[in-house]
């Protein structure tokens, strides 16, 4: 299955203040654009182009470190765009994400912190995560492009924490865009049908 750069599911300026336009023309017309360019070239060569992503980011990892760097930021970055909607975040989730949230990490107040906290806490380039492991929601960062499913785990929820994420309208306060991130653009209905796909 070849790679293709999927178009925005909103107009450049739809999240706007939190992520402007130019942060979103640079990281999805040009970054996510090379790790599709790229990762086509390389998966044809390692031969695998006709597996699905999912399949591609497993075989390579640990095996060929260029085709899984494309492929896992691909994987990433296809689901980035729809985890993100304008008039989003917040605390109004749906109520079987808001049980799990409770029932799992203590309630919507702490995932907040600990969700931000990983994703400040990740050194360098990566990921902070919300995924589905053996039953439970469970926070986690990853470097570069690696994500939970490489570590036996669904991921649900995915926050993008290299530079040219947010560098343009944040500069170098992660935080704060970590905060303007879960407060402001989450998606919760994208979080919620992933996570149903996941308990499946």
């Amino acid at each position: 299955m070849a790679f293709e750069l999927p178009n925005l599911p909103y107009d450049y300026d739809a999240l706007a203040p939190y992520m402007s336009r130019e942060t979103l023309e640079y990281h999805h017309d040009k970054h996510h654009l090379a790790y599709v360019t790229n990762g086509n070239k390389l998966a044809e060569d390692a031969g695998l182009s006709g597996l699905s992503l999912e399949e591609v980011v497993k075989k390579s990892y640990g095996t060929n470190q260029p085709l899984f760097n494309n492929a896992g930021q691909h994987y990433n970055h296809i689901h980035f765009w729809k985890w993100m909607k304008k008039g989003g975040g917040g605390t109004s989730l749906p109520g079987k994400l808001d049980a799990s949230i409770k029932s799992d990490l203590g309630g919507y107040d702490k995932f907040r912190a600990d969700f931000i906290a990983a994703g400040v806490g990740q050194f360098g380039s990566g990921w902070a995560w919300l995924s589905v492991k053996n039953g439970k929601l469970e926070i986690s960062k990853t470097p570069n492009g690696e994500n939970p499913l490489v570590h036996g785990a669904s991921p649900i929820l995915g926050v993008d924490v290299w530079e040219h994420s947010y560098y343009i309208d944040y500069r170098n306060a992660r935080p704060k865009y970590l905060e303007a991130f879960v407060d402001n653009l989450i998606n919760w209905d994208y979080v919620l049908e992933m996570y149903e796909a996941a308990a499946k």
